[in-house]
């Protein structure tokens, strides 16, 4: 069987920096911070008192409020997101092939809120079993998913992928193989996280895995830096229509960029800490490069997973150089989590929106907040640090790790008829 092109066509975003594309895009380039004081609870008594929450949301904007009750956060996000992707794609309903369109969706943790909060009403009870009748819908992980395909009559392959950090950018590589492999014609595929509560900030706290600059927010996240000491918690979601290329084309679709590439591996080393010399991620890249069939000295950017942990900065870059070669220092290489915070399951598909756009518009976002070398990075790399670079951009890989030692890359290309 002879694979099929796949394209992208539509975007939706909804982030700490930015409640739109064109707003998110825009703050990328500048090098903006979403990282401030937390505003969903009272975080005095936690440790990090800070996190990039999505700012001037107010869900009735979108949904109406009958219908938004019966949604967890994570799911209003993730139904904002896919009409914003769905309307940008200029897909017609009554064109499309329903049993040909599906959604795939990644969240790492589902509906936290709605889980703590009804865990919350009941304990402060008497003991009688009083839960929402939505207390369930609301809190699975594959909801968004159930939700967007009834919303818009796609009837094809419906699943929620669950890999931690890793979720929504397995989403995105479900999705290519099942339109590069006729399974269907079009998805709307992305993520979303709704993490920033109590339970959220008080569990990553007792792994002493965010950062405690509770007196300098802003600069908190700092891939890279020697000073680095944990990432900051985000939220939000990304949707992206993605489709096969011939299916585009004959209903005249925009095409951002093409999809060439997907690799998955894990690194069976430990549950929570890379691999040591980076050798799941080195493993990822090497397979999403080598199903686009190109040599590595073809890519441009890797937006890296770069949460800003001592421990995993340092074995993505050891990936990295040892995959690339003398080829390495003529990438260029950023975080975008330096300014959106780390959406756990939906930073795949916000990160992957980062690259696309970078494809399309010859433009790097940087790496922000870089102060200090460290001793044991290479700083000879081009980690684009602290101001966005112009440079032709053809290919663009993006990777997320996630606990578990989940890894995932996609590879996106500067599309070309």
């Amino acid at each position: 069987m002879k694979s099929r092109r796949v394209v992208v066509t539509g975007i939706g975003a909804l982030t700490p920096i930015g409640n739109n594309l064109k707003d998110y895009w825009k703050a990328l380039k500048a090098g903006v911070s979403g990282a401030a004081p937390i505003t969903h609870f009272n975080a005095e008594n936690f440790k990090t008192q800070f996190a990039c929450e999505v700012k001037g949301f107010e869900v009735t904007d979108f949904i109406h409020r009958k219908e938004a009750r019966k949604l967890d956060k994570f799911s209003q996000y993730a139904m904002v997101v896919a009409d914003e992707a769905f309307n940008d794609s200029g897909l017609n309903m009554d064109k499309i092939d329903s049993d040909r369109a599906g959604v795939v969706w990644g969240s790492g943790i589902g509906g936290m809120q709605t889980f703590y909060n009804e865990s919350v009403n009941f304990g402060s009870g008497n003991g009688t079993p009083r839960f929402n009748p939505f207390f369930i819908p609301k809190l699975i992980s594959d909801i968004p998913a159930g939700h967007i395909s009834i919303k818009y009559n796609f009837r094809g392959p419906n699943f929620t992928t669950v890999s931690a950090c890793a979720s929504s950018t397995n989403a995105l590589i479900d999705a290519f193989n099942y339109i590069k492999w006729n399974k269907a014609d079009l998805f709307i595929a992305g993520g979303s996280e709704a993490c920033v509560y109590e339970p959220g900030i008080g569990g990553f706290n007792a792994m002493m895995a965010l950062s405690t600059r509770n007196d300098d927010p802003k600069t908190a996240s700092r891939p890279f830096d020697k000073d680095r000491d944990g990432f900051v918690m985000g939220e939000g979601g990304g949707a992206i229509v993605i489709e096969e290329y011939e299916h585009a084309i004959k209903r005249g679709a925009k095409i951002y960029a093409e999809i060439v590439g997907g690799g998955l591996t894990a690194d069976a080393h430990h549950i929570t800490a890379p691999h040591p010399e980076g050798l799941g991620a080195y493993n990822v890249m090497q397979l999403a490069i080598e199903e686009a069939e190109i040599p590595v000295t073809d890519v441009d950017y890797i937006n890296v997973h770069g949460t800003s942990t001592p421990l995993g900065d340092i074995a993505e870059t050891k990936a990295i150089k040892a995959l690339f070669g003398e080829h390495a220092y003529n990438l260029n290489i950023s975080s975008t989590k330096s300014m959106t915070g780390h959406l756990l399951g939906a930073a795949g598909v916000i990160e992957s929106i980062a690259c696309i756009m970078a494809v399309k518009d010859n433009v790097v976002p940087p790496t922000i907040n870089h102060f200090t070398d460290d001793p044991d990075i290479d700083n000879k790399l081009n980690f684009t640090f602290n101001k966005a670079q112009k440079r032709t951009v053809n290919y663009a890989l993006t990777n997320t790790f996630g606990f578990g030692g989940h890894n995932a890359s996609v590879l996106f290309k500067k599309y070309t008829s």
